[in-house]
């Protein structure tokens, strides 16, 4: 599945600048990952994420990295789970991360993406 390069850029962007590593990004690709499983020191001992985070704040880059497009939630029989994977984009998104290292991001793209983040 082909991708907008804007679309891409801003996956990647997302993915970037996330405290979720791409170990964490690995796992969702594979299985479903519980919103609880990336919270905590247990989370960044198992390096899926780059600090300790509350699960608030796992809940909130997961949402912003659903907003993207990099994942979704996985849905049972009773409806919408606290489980994330990813999403055909996520998996490209990850293709690119691991086959070419990607720049650092400047103090734009933090501007840019926080902007896009938080405003409407």
């Amino acid at each position: 599945m082909d991708f907008r390069r804007e679309t891409m850029e801003r996956a990647v962007r997302a993915v970037q600048l996330s405290p979720l590593t791409l170990e964490a990004l690995e796992k969702m690709g594979e299985q479903s990952v519980s919103l609880s499983s990336l919270g905590g020191v247990s989370a960044q001992q198992a390096k899926l994420t780059h600090q300790t985070l509350s699960e608030l704040a796992v809940e909130s880059e997961l949402m912003w990295l659903f907003r993207v497009g990099v994942v979704r939630r996985e849905v049972d029989g009773q409806g919408i789970t606290d489980c994330f994977r990813l999403t055909p984009l996520g998996h490209q998104v990850l293709t690119s991360l691991r086959q070419a290292p990607v720049p650092a991001l400047s103090l734009l793209d933090q501007v840019h993406n926080t902007l896009a983040r938080w405003l409407p």
